[in-house]
């Protein structure tokens, strides 16, 4: 007989636990809640995505700990987990949306990547000698099919899109402040502040710029929307994402 926690059950990834739990995933859903937290909150003019950003040890150089990820000009991803599982899936996303540029001369739409990612995870939990990833996703984004979107991934490969959300060890209390804050109508600005205070709510230590990392996605005008149907084939579309430079978070932390 299996035990509550898994038993026998827990060391595999392919064979069901009598309860129809796959105890692998809930042992990766346990890693990324062990990572820092994470969040994403999307605005009527935008999407902010922000996390944590702490090393181990004041020797190590921060500056080359990267936690908001360009993927393509307009799609930025953050993550809670471990880190080399997330490289990984950065790397894999990157080459998806290359190989998308060119048959089709232009990025993925936001869903279409996120369903790509996905994928890649899922298969992760239905193959003999692999283990799941240990990483949930928040992956923001802009297209003109559907316009901005924010997207949660998880080690199961489940996804689903989502107006504001957060992920790692404060994420109970993060949705839960996030929820009490969050109304249709919020501009970028405002998800950005409501971003840091949801940060703050469990954040151990002093919140600088140097601990803290942001990445917005902002919706182009009508004007340049129009002007992104005549760009000359091949060309490189106007980012739409961008990480905020140390000195724009220290500006956000001052108010």
């Amino acid at each position: 007989m299996a035990s509550a926690d898994g038993g026998a059950y827990s060391y595999s990834l392919t064979v069901f636990s009598p309860s129809g739990k796959l105890v692998q995933i809930e042992h990766a859903l346990a890693a990324v809640s062990a990572g820092t937290t994470s969040l994403g909150i999307k605005a009527t003019n935008g999407i902010v995505i922000a996390t944590e950003k702490k090393s181990s040890s004041l020797l190590i150089d921060s500056s080359m700990i990267d936690k908001v990820s360009v993927i393509c000009p307009n799609i930025g991803i953050v993550y809670s987990g471990m880190g080399p599982d997330f490289r990984v899936l950065v790397t894999r996303a990157r080459k998806s949306a290359q190989a998308y540029w060119k048959i089709y001369g232009e990025y993925p739409p936001t869903r279409i990547l996120t369903q790509e990612l996905a994928t890649i995870v899922q298969q992760a939990t239905q193959s003999g000698g692999v283990r799941p990833f240990g990483v949930s996703l928040l992956v923001a984004g802009w297209d003109s099919h559907r316009g901005s979107q924010l997207y949660q991934v998880d080690p199961s490969g489940s996804f689903w899109a989502w107006k504001a959300s957060a992920i790692g060890k404060n994420m109970v209390n993060a949705k839960t402040f996030l929820e009490k804050r969050y109304n249709d109508d919020i501009s970028l600005e405002d998800a950005i502040h409501t971003a840091l205070l949801t940060l703050k709510e469990g954040f151990e230590g002093q919140m600088t710029e140097k601990t803290i990392e942001i990445g917005v996605v902002t919706v182009p005008t009508p004007a340049e929307i129009e002007s992104m149907g005549e760009v000359q084939p091949n060309a490189r579309p106007k980012p739409t994402f961008r990480k905020l430079t140390e000195e724009e978070v220290r500006d956000y932390l001052s108010l």
